[in-house]
C-alpha cells in the first residue's frame, strides 16, 4: 500500500483556455442586439412595416444564438473542474459553436422559405422606414463584429519547429458569424431597399434573400463540420499524427502499432499510443520524445515487448 501522496503522477483535466475578454464581448453584443431587436419591432409595429417586424424577430433569433454562447462559456467554466466529466469541460464551447450553427441554418431555411414567398407574391414595403432601419442595423452589426474578432488566433509550435497552427475559439466564431450573417442581410437589404424605391425593382428584395441565404448556409456548413469532427473524437491534422510517429519510430527499434489522437479543446489534444520495441523503457521515457508536441496535454503509452526477430524489420 502506498504511504506517499499521488500527486506526483497525477495531473489536471481542466483544459479550458481563459475566454473572459471574449465573454464580456459577447454580453456586451447580446445587450445591443436586444436593444435593436426590440427597436425594430416596436417601429414595426408603429409604422406598420411587415420587414420591419420580420427583421425584429430575425435578430432574435441571433439574440438567442449569442444567449448560447455566454451560456456556454459560463457553464465550462464553473464544471471545469467536474469529476463527471472525464477529460473536463474543453468541448462545452465547442458544442455551443455547434448549436449555433445549427440554429444558423434554421435561420438560413427560413429566409429562402419567405424570400420565395416574397418572390412569387410581393408585399408592399415601407421604403424609407425600413432603409433607416437596416442602416442602424448594418452599424449595430459593424460594432458587433468588432468586438467578436478572435484576437486569440495566434501561430504556436505544436507539431513541430517548422509547422504553424491556428486555434479557433468555435464558441465565439459561431456569434461571430451570426453578426456577419446579419450585417450581410442588412448591406443586400440596403441595396435592395433602395433599387425598389428609385427604380422599381421590387423582386430584387426577395433575390438579396434568396443570395444572402445561400452565403449564410456555407457559412454554417462549415462550422458545423469543424465542430462535429472535435465533437466526434475525428482525428486532427495528419501532421500531428506524423509527427508523433516519427519522434516515436526514431528511437531505438520502436513500431507504432496503434495510435489515436484528439481533441479535449480548441488547443488541447489527448493521444493514445501501442507500441512494440525489443528494448522497453519507463513510459515517461517516450512522453519526453514527445515534449516538443507542445498540444499533447493528456499522453497513455502502451509498451509492448517484441520477443520476434523479425518485427524489426
Amino acid at each position: 500500500m502506498h504511504m506517499h501522496t499521488l500527486d506526483k503522477w497525477q495531473h489536471t483535466h481542466n483544459f479550458l483556455v481563459d475566454h473572459n475578454q471574449a465573454e464580456k464581448n459577447t454580453k456586451i453584443v447580446l445587450l445591443l442586439t436586444t436593444i435593436t431587436m426590440a427597436a425594430e419591432v416596436i417601429a414595426g409595429l408603429v409604422f406598420g412595416s411587415m420587414a420591419l417586424l420580420a427583421d425584429g424577430w430575425h435578430m432574435a433569433t441571433h439574440a438567442a444564438a449569442f444567449g448560447i454562447t455566454v451560456f456556454a462559456y459560463q457553464y465550462a467554466r464553473k464544471n471545469a473542474n467536474n469529476p463527471k466529466y472525464t477529460f473536463g469541460t474543453g468541448k462545452v464551447s465547442i458544442l455551443g459553436g455547434f448549436t449555433s450553427a445549427i440554429a444558423l441554418s434554421v435561420i438560413a431555411l427560413l429566409m429562402i422559405i419567405e424570400s420565395s414567398i416574397r418572390l412569387w407574391q410581393p408585399q408592399t414595403i415601407h421604403f424609407d422606414e425600413a432603409i433607416y432601419v437596416a442602416i442602424f442595423g448594418l452599424l449595430i452589426n459593424l460594432l458587433s463584429a468588432m468586438l467578436l474578432q478572435d484576437h486569440h488566433q495566434h501561430s504556436h509550435d505544436h507539431y513541430h519547429h517548422d509547422h504553424d497552427h491556428h486555434h479557433h475559439d468555435y464558441n465565439l466564431r459561431a456569434a461571430y458569424i451570426h453578426v456577419l450573417a446579419d450585417a450581410l442581410t442588412s448591406v443586400l437589404a440596403i441595396i435592395a431597399l433602395l433599387a425598389g424605391k428609385f427604380l422599381d425593382w421590387i423582386w430584387l428584395d426577395a433575390v438579396m434573400g434568396l443570395v444572402g441565404a445561400v452565403v449564410i448556409t456555407k457559412w454554417a456548413y462549415g462550422l458545423v463540420k469543424d465542430t462535429g469532427l472535435i465533437l466526434l473524437d475525428g482525428s486532427p491534422d495528419k501532421e500531428v499524427k506524423l509527427a508523433i510517429i516519427d519522434a516515436i519510430e526514431q528511437n531505438l527499434d520502436n513500431r507504432v502499432t496503434d495510435l489515436h489522437v484528439w481533441n479535449l479543446s480548441q488547443q488541447h489534444l489527448a493521444v493514445t499510443i501501442s507500441l512494440v520495441t525489443h528494448h522497453p523503457q519507463q513510459p515517461e521515457h517516450y512522453k519526453n520524445l514527445l515534449s516538443h508536441i507542445s498540444a499533447l496535454s493528456h499522453v497513455v503509452v502502451e509498451v509492448n515487448q517484441c520477443q520476434d526477430e523479425l518485427c524489426s524489420d
